[in-house]
């Protein structure tokens, strides 16, 4: 999956520290081109001249593997995730809607442990 930005490194960093992963190691700030592979799928964020506009048409959902959806919310957040949108219910089931360092939307869903529950 190939994502624009204004600053691939800088988006590629967020990415890598989501996913729990690294960045490919030829990659350094400044590049046009910056490489994440997580899990099998590999994601490349390709530093454009276009600033986003509107909302993305297609968009990640993490669903975290250690720890809860809330914990993961805020996990994010600290790392520079905005909240914006949140459809969490009181009775634990719903997602967040969060925006990377550019405003690309991601969803973060309940955990495999609290959907079992």
């Amino acid at each position: 999956m190939t994502v624009d930005c204004a600053d691939a490194y800088r988006l590629g960093s967020f990415w890598a520290e989501v996913l729990d992963a690294s960045l490919h190691e030829d990659d350094h700030p400044g590049d046009p081109e910056a490489m994440v592979e997580a899990g099998g799928v590999v994601l490349l964020f390709v530093t454009v001249p276009d600033a986003k506009t509107v909302k993305n048409r297609v968009h990640l959902d993490v669903q975290p593997q250690d720890r809860t959806r809330d914990e993961e919310v805020e996990r994010l957040l600290a790392l520079g995730a905005t909240l914006v949108s949140d459809r969490r219910r009181a009775d634990g089931t719903g997602w967040a809607t969060l925006a990377d360092p550019e405003g690309n939307e991601f969803c973060v869903e309940r955990s495999a442990a609290e959907r079992a529950a």
